[in-house]
């Protein structure tokens, strides 16, 4: 079984579960809303993906930081940032196993997740 963070009601989220659900993929959500994100898997995803990657900088919660949050942004400082406002990070995103996954891309989820 996969794990997949993100908020339920983004429109990236709903066409993952849709795909999740048409292929029968056994899953369990986690909502950033309700559940919030832990340092040690915010911290796991910025070692094995880069913060640059995890972090959704098209957002608006990105948008809305300041000039100087977003110009002094290393590592340490991203992990700090998903657990303050989880919704800056990247959705979907799905682990497996020990590997991680952004954003809802079909070929891929049929390559990795099938």
């Amino acid at each position: 079984m996969l794990n997949i963070y993100g908020i339920k009601n983004c429109d990236t989220m709903k066409k993952a579960f849709r795909w999740l659900d048409e292929h029968q993929v056994e899953y369990q959500f986690h909502d950033y809303k309700k559940e919030g994100v832990n340092a040690e898997l915010a911290a796991t995803w910025v070692a094995k993906l880069g913060w640059e990657a995890v972090i959704n900088k098209r957002g608006t919660t990105w948008r809305k930081l300041t000039d100087d949050v977003k110009e002094n942004m290393n590592e340490s400082n991203a992990v700090a940032l998903m657990l303050e406002q989880p919704s800056v990070i990247k959705r979907p995103l799905i682990v497996k196993n020990d590997d991680v996954y952004l954003g809802f891309n079909a070929e891929q989820y049929t390559q990795t997740l099938l």
